[in-house]
C-alpha cells in the first residue's frame, strides 16, 4: 500500500479531505524523522516503538575485493512492533 492509498483510506474513514489527510501523514512522518535525528525515541502504545540502535565502530571486509574497511560508529533507525499489533496481525493472517 502506498502513501496515497493510505491517505485515501483514512480520508474515506474519517471524512477529512484527501489533501488534509496527506498533510497529516507527511507531518507524522517528518515528526518521526525529526525525533530520531535528535536521538529521541517514539512510543505509540498499541502500535510500536521507533528508536535508534548504535552500531559501534568495527572492521569489515569487502567481499568482492577482500579489502578491509573501517566502519565508523553509526545510528540505525529501528521499529519494534507492539505485542498487541503483532497479535492482531498473526490472528488475522492465521484465519486466511
Amino acid at each position: 500500500m502506498t502513501r496515497a492509498q493510505i491517505a485515501a483510506k483514512i480520508s474515506e474513514a474519517t471524512g477529512i479531505s484527501k489533501k488534509e489527510t496527506e498533510i497529516v501523514i507527511e507531518g507524522f512522518i517528518s515528526t518521526i524523522i525529526e525525533c530520531l535525528s535528535g536521538s529521541d525515541s517514539i512510543e505509540i502504545r498499541g502500535f510500536g516503538t521507533f528508536k535508534n540502535l548504535i552500531r559501534e565502530p568495527r572492521k569489515a571486509r569487502n567481499p568482492k575485493t577482500g579489502e578491509t574497511i573501517d566502519l565508523k560508529k553509526r545510528f540505525v533507525p529501528k521499529f519494534k512492533v507492539s505485542k498487541e499489533f503483532k497479535k492482531i496481525v498473526q490472528e488475522s493472517l492465521s484465519k486466511k
